[in-house]
């Protein structure tokens, strides 16, 4: 699972992990391009024991010294008395810095490595530093100044130029640093996503809400300029989305089946009339008798979807300026009922509230199949509570990577403290590449109208009115 979860996200964020990857190789070549090239020339020395007698047991003791000796000279080798002889007193720390060694294990041999920048410097240097230390062993090893050395130290391989720099070493360097850039990018991107709280899944936005996800409508890149979906006569993926959205409706209640929908959201911008919109048309087109009511009576926008007349309409009814017959108009082919906000009131809250609403919400609901409300965002205003709790269902509406979890479980508390009814969730803006359904769509047949059960007609005829514009 924890497998999957990573794969998805790196899948979601591969333009990131790109980029840091072609920034890692940029730092890369950057670094070997200005790191001088480091060349390593070797030695090897023998510390042996001097044996005066020639006997055995003197011998083994002069092999015994000889040992004890070599970890002592491996550290007095780059000291700044043996240094100081091959270099100047102004370069002896540089020289000191480039000298390794090291005594090899089970032996009496030294070996020792100078670095430097050019190949022929560092062997001449290594050999420099091989024969003065051995005459400063010559020296520290005589018990007088007249006597034999106790041990000394012998020059048995000298260095050799190099041809091979061992820094910078390109591949290395490549390989380190896409490693670290792919293991940083990734870091990122969990942290970013853990501390995300936008809801950008089905799972995500029924654990907010703690209802149903009734839909999933994918995003599409002429949706702004085009938001309804009776263009290519219906053949797009948003339309079988909403498709889905209405034969998920149709089982929300079986024993209790709402007749009147508020459409709502979190907040601005999250496609609530969008959705309240497409919602009525494609009920409208299974035969349902729908009513799409613009209850937004702050920022209307149905009129400007639908391409109606809006400035009489429910407000006018409410005020009793106007009889509700009179301001309905009917759009597209099927029918559908739309009744505009009207003109926009200094009131909002109250007149939804009103007893007039509920009158028109009794008589639409009568003569309607489904009557769908299009109302403000819940958390700036309390507008879409109102109407709640007096229709029959509620549907939230989320926008995939803006919606936060915490806005709707806000959004869920402020509707069940009016006894409103929750029926589902609509998760909106869905980028293609999140939804799992829609290559199904696009390859079974766009434009079938699925033969689910139409919706029952009543005896008495659906109001109709002249088309709006």
């Amino acid at each position: 699972m924890e497998l999957l979860y990573y794969t998805r996200l790196a899948r979601r964020n591969w333009a990131f992990i790109l980029l840091a990857l072609v920034l890692a190789v940029g730092a890369s070549a950057a670094v070997t391009a200005g790191t001088p090239p480091k060349y390593i020339a070797t030695i090897s020395m023998l510390v042996s024991g001097h044996d005066r007698e020639g006997s055995l047991s003197t011998a083994y003791q002069a092999g015994m010294l000889s040992a004890q000796r070599v970890q002592s000279y491996a550290t007095l080798l780059s000291s700044r008395r043996v240094v100081a002889q091959i270099t100047g007193e102004d370069d002896v720390e540089r020289v000191q810095a480039n000298i390794t060694a090291e005594a090899v294990p089970g032996t009496v041999l030294l070996r020792a490595t100078v670095g430097d920048t050019d190949p022929s410097r560092a062997a001449a240097l290594a050999n420099d530093l091989g024969e003065r230390f051995a005459e400063l062993i010559d020296q520290i090893e005589r018990p007088t100044p007249s006597s034999r050395p106790i041990v000394k130290v012998t020059l048995v391989d000298r260095a050799e130029t190099p041809t091979t720099p061992v820094s910078p070493r390109p591949v290395v360097n490549l390989a380190m640093a896409l490693l670290i850039a792919a293991i940083l990018a990734m870091a990122v991107v969990v942290v970013r996503d853990r501390l995300d709280t936008t809801v950008k899944s089905t799972e995500a936005l029924q654990q907010a809400s703690g209802g149903s996800a009734l839909g999933v409508i994918g995003y599409e890149r002429d949706a702004r300029r085009h938001p309804l979906i009776v263009r290519n006569q219906g053949r797009s993926s948003r339309s079988e989305a909403f498709r889905t959205l209405r034969t998920n409706l149709q089982f929300i209640g079986v024993d209790r089946q709402p007749k009147s929908l508020v459409v709502t959201s979190c907040l601005p911008g999250e496609g609530k009339s969008s959705v309240s919109a497409n919602l009525a048309i494609t009920l409208a087109q299974a035969g349902w008798r729908v009513m799409l009511v613009d209850g937004d009576l702050r920022r209307p926008s149905i009129p400007n979807y639908l391409g109606i007349e809006g400035t009489t309409g429910l407000t006018d009814v409410l005020i009793s300026r106007a009889q509700l017959k009179e301001v309905i108009q009917v759009w597209g082919e099927p029918g559908m009922s739309v009744l505009p906000s009207g003109q926009i009131p200094p009131n909002p809250s109250e007149l939804l509230g009103s007893g007039g609403m509920r009158e028109v919400l009794a008589q639409l609901t009568e003569t309607y199949d489904m009557v769908i409300i299009d109302a403000p965002p819940l958390l700036p205003v309390t507008d879409a509570a109102t109407l709640g709790a007096l229709c029959d269902g509620v549907l939230l509406v989320s926008r995939h990577g803006k919606t936060r979890r915490e806005h709707m479980a806000r959004a869920t508390e402020l509707l069940a403290s009016v006894n409103a009814r929750v029926v589902g969730t609509v998760l909106n803006f869905v980028p293609l590449r999140d939804s799992t359904y829609f290559g199904y769509g696009y390859g079974y047949g766009y434009g079938y109208e699925s033969k689910e059960p139409k919706r029952p007609k009543k005896s008495e005829p659906a109001v109709k009115h002249p088309v709006g514009v």
